[in-house]
């Protein structure tokens, strides 16, 4: 379940407190009384047998006596009754409820069910929707509601707050109050046994009454479902992120490196990242970045001037900046030589810039103006300190008024207190970010720099780059089972290279001998110097007991150094299988830089990918970073940038540069690996040496187990779902029915150049002349866990490949309805395209278990409708003029009994 029915619950027209009290400070009294207090305008209902009256109004006995289905219940009652009193609630109607008391976890009867269970089961024939168990309650200021136990209600406002802490709930309100900071909606999870975080993302990502949604997250349970809301959300307004229990208790176990690199918090931190989410560590940061990103402009590059009337200001500033790993802009030679007309001679020549403190309203202003026309800034930081000559508030005014300040984004810090109190209300009354000190002032940049390039993860179209080799799927597959058929949980080394291999990442030749004479044997034939390496499934890291040796000259040194590993082993681990050793290729490439790769399966979020800086002391280093898979182009070379070796991967001195194409065909390889093979738990390639000649797996190790479920199912964002391509023919030439993905924003563009503006005009019901890349992007980077666009590719003018029409269908959190829209191209329409598409669509969506299909055209869209009368679909004429929509619907599959409307009852719209 997901948002439905939690109309009823955030947007309630009455409103019942099971529970209710006159007993002072007990939550069925508190309850009651802060919903009076709050000045909710529905009906409010006192429930409980022991009064007929509470604070002068009716109390009800029971549920069933209540003169009206209550729309949402507010359950402050002991654990026994709570499963009870849902079943009460959902017979009778009601469709959601708070349940405030703890404590449902303890079983009890003779199954041994838990009233928590009970309570669900209760609930499920119903569809009723539960908030809680064991929460504070919600908050939604706009309508009065405060049903919550909180010691005050909160004021209205844009941002949500949702917190899985009901101790931190409470203190958040208080600490907001005090700052005069409104919400649109204040919720605690509690236990989130129904109503999780992502269905309380799903519905405030589309609320429009709520600018920006704030989180406190101590745990989530679902991986791809928090992915896909927050995604969702995160397209549409700031989402900032609390993330508590960043350091864990104890070192995590692990069998490779990876494993132990890879902790929980820092795959948090990718999912935050991919999500497109600001993650922020304290309260004070979080609500500073909402004010910062409600009002700061989109910044169009990282680097940051600064202009003070004080020199110290300045510099702290700068070291703020660099410090938190921002860049400083550098003017250029013209804006230099403005400033040293504008501005006394005895100021700093650089940046920051030093107006100096006897600086009058035009000083600020003129510099203002030339550092906003400077091309090396994108963002400009004005310090201001409180002097006698000129008060702040005049700055102020003259700055919000001035037409240089729309030139670049400007961020302002006013130091002090009440002499330059007027002077932050008007910059925010005027929309500018305002700060008190110069290190809040860069932390509030620096916090807009890392959303944007969050929000760029979400929007960039990956280059085209040359198609990697196609994978050998079954034979790393024989491979798997194998090792699990003898009861393995790691691949021998040459299991693990031919995975490797199999999927076209390159790996040294290496051969397995199972004593010392095949050992020299394969040496032999492969050609001295050689590297030899033990082979035991006891062992994990080989070069810890010696079992690893180098530049092998000649058989006589191939021996002596086995000779020594097998003395070593018996002496050191007595315990430990020796398989045998395998025997390779010494690879000398002076220059060439040692990395790790590797994947390790998370609980929550499933397989991640690691890159880092590799060798023996990987771990010691610590120099890496985390990604969920599946990545692409632009998600391979982000994961790299992220980590210290990535600037000496790009040469330096006499150094050159690595070859990054293949690094990144070699991390998109291992995320359709982790895709292919569900088995696939954990895996180590350390080191990979990488050159300007390429890249090189020297060793490899995987862990293995049976699978649960499918590899793309295990994964936090569904992957391309290669499995829906088809081949038909089409005017006797093949066309390619396939979901589009995000490297075809170049072939929309065409697309939409071969479209005449009425046929735009009919599948958009507006006029495009060229759509901006967010939309392009939006179109070609959609989720595939709640969105399907399935494109047709086949020969256009000039037998290139080309777009030739799109169907496309979004998909309620619930999969209840799918809004879905089709377009051809003008010049290939009436020849069929548009059914191809339609009929794959309705088939995909149908298997998905969607019930209906909804949709909405213009009247005078005759195409659209001809093709409607064509695939089963209703058309719903409401007799308005033409230019009116008619809607479109396909039902699929019945609903189930107690569904309700769709959140609002909102007509389709045109998607």
């Amino acid at each position: 379940m997901s948002i439905h029915n939690l109309e009823h619950l955030f947007h309630p027209r009455s409103v019942a407190v099971i529970g209710a009290s006159e007993r002072p400070h007990s939550v069925g009294a508190t309850v009651f009384a802060n919903l009076h207090a709050g000045g909710f305008g529905g009906p409010v209902y006192a429930v409980n047998p022991k009064y007929r009256a509470l604070d002068g109004r009716p109390c009800y006995r029971c549920v069933a006596a209540l003169p009206e289905v209550p729309e949402l219940a507010v359950i402050c009652t002991p654990p026994a009754t709570v499963p009870g009193l849902i079943a009460e609630l959902g017979e009778r109607g009601t469709r959601a409820a708070v349940v405030l008391t703890a404590g449902l976890a303890h079983a009890s009867g003779a199954r041994r069910q838990t009233r928590q269970e009970a309570m669900l089961g209760a609930a499920r024939p119903y569809r009723l929707r539960i908030l809680g168990p064991n929460c504070v309650g919600l908050m939604v200021p706009g309508l009065g509601l405060n049903a919550s136990f909180a010691h005050a209600s909160a004021l209205p406002g844009k941002l949500a707050f949702v917190s899985q802490s009901g101790a931190l709930t409470t203190a958040v309100l208080d600490w907001a109050r005090s700052r005069q900071i409104g919400f649109s909606h204040f919720i605690s999870l509690g236990d989130s046994a129904d109503i999780d975080l992502a269905d309380v993302l799903d519905y405030l990502g589309s609320d429009p009454g709520t600018q920006s949604i704030l989180l406190y997250v101590e745990a989530v349970r679902s991986g791809r479902k928090f992915m896909s809301a927050a995604r969702a959300a995160a397209r549409n307004k700031p989402v900032l992120i609390i993330k508590a229990g960043r350091v864990p208790e104890g070192a995590k176990a692990a069998t490779s490196h990876t494993g132990a690199l890879a902790g929980a918090d820092d795959i948090y931190d990718a999912a935050i990242r991919r999500a497109g989410m600001l993650r922020v560590h304290s309260t004070e940061e979080m609500f500073d970045a909402a004010e910062t990103l409600a009002r700061a402009r989109p910044l169009a590059g990282e680097r940051l001037a600064i202009m003070s009337n004080g020199g110290g200001a300045g510099v702290m500033a700068t070291d703020a900046l660099i410090l938190g790993g921002g860049r400083l802009a550098a003017p250029g030679a013209g804006t230099v030589a403005q400033l040293d007309a504008a501005l006394p001679p005895t100021r700093s020549h650089g940046n920051p810039v030093d107006i100096v403190g006897d600086a009058p309203v035009e000083r600020y202003l003129d510099t203002l103006k030339i550092l906003g026309a400077d091309p090396g800034s994108d963002a400009i930081l004005l310090i201001h300190a409180p002097t006698a000559m000129v008060p702040g508030s005049e700055i102020a005014m003259a700055l919000t008024g001035a037409p240089a300040a729309a030139s670049r984004p400007v961020f302002t810090c006013w130091m002090g207190g009440d002499a330059v109190s007027r002077a932050r209300q008007i910059c925010r009354n005027a929309g500018l970010p305002t700060y008190d000190t110069p290190e809040q002032a860069v932390r509030g940049f620096l916090q807009a720099v890392a959303y944007g390039r969050n929000q760029e993860l979400l929007m960039e179209t990956p280059p085209s780059v040359a198609a990697g080799p196609e994978p050998d799927s079954e034979r790393a597959r024989q491979c798997v089972r194998a090792a699990l058929a003898a009861g393995r949980a790691m691949l021998t080394e040459p299991e693990a290279r031919t995975v490797l291999g199999a999927y076209g990442i390159p790996v040294v030749e290496t051969r397995a001998a199972g004593d010392i004479d095949a050992a020299v044997a394969a040496a032999e034939a492969i050609g001295f110097p050689v590297a030899a390496k033990i082979m035991s499934r006891d062992i994990t890291h080989k070069s810890d007991v010696g079992g690893v040796a180098l530049d092998l000259q000649s058989a006589a040194q191939l021996r002596q150094a086995l000779e020594r590993m097998q003395a070593r082993i018996r002496a050191e681990r007595p315990d430990a299988r020796l398989d045998g050793f395998t025997v390779q290729r010494m690879i000398i490439r002076p220059g060439a830089f040692e990395l790790i790769l590797g994947a390790t399966t998370d609980p929550v979020f499933g397989p991640v990918v690691l890159f880092g800086q590799g060798g023996t002391a990987a771990e010691r280093i610590g120099d890496r970073a985390i990604a969920l898979p599946p990545l692409n182009v632009n998600l391979a070379k982000e994961l790299v940038g992220r980590t210290r070796i990535a600037g000496l991967l790009a040469g330096y001195r006499d150094r050159p540069a690595i070859d990054h194409d293949a690094l990144y065909q070699t991390l998109m390889q291992l995320s359709q690996l982790l895709c292919d093979l569900p088995e696939i738990v954990e895996l180590d390639i350390n080191p990979l040496l990488a050159d300007s000649a390429g890249v090189l797996a020297l060793d490899a190790r995987i862990g293995v187990a049976p699978a649960a479920q499918p590899g793309a199912a295990r994964l936090a964002i569904r992957p391309y779902p290669k499995e829906l391509e088809e081949t038909v023919t089409w005017r006797g030439a093949p066309l390619l029915l396939r979901p589009v993905h995000p490297e075809d924003e170049p072939a929309y563009e065409a697309f939409f150049a071969a479209m005449t503006p009425e046929d735009i005009h009919m599948r958009f019901f507006c006029m495009i002349r060229q759509p901006a890349h967010s939309q392009l992007a939006r179109m070609t980077q959609i989720d595939y866990a709640r969105e399907m666009a399935f494109v047709a590719i086949g020969a256009a003018d000039g037998g290139q490949p080309a777009i030739l029409g799109e169907a496309r269908a979004v998909t309620d959190p619930d999969n209840l309805r799918a809004e879905f829209a089709v377009a051809v191209r003008s010049d290939c329409k009436h020849r069929g395209i548009g059914g191809l598409l339609m009929n794959k669509l309705v088939a995909y969506c149908r298997a998905r278990g969607t019930r209906e299909l909804v949709g909405t055209t213009l009247a005078t869209n005759t195409a659209m409708l001809r093709l409607a009368s064509t695939s089963g679909i209703h058309v719903v004429r409401n007799g308005q003029p033409a230019s009116d929509g008619v809607e479109l619907s396909l039902v699929l599959a019945q609903p189930d009994a107690g569904d309700a409307t769709p959140r609002n009852g909102s007509r389709p719209v045109a998607i």
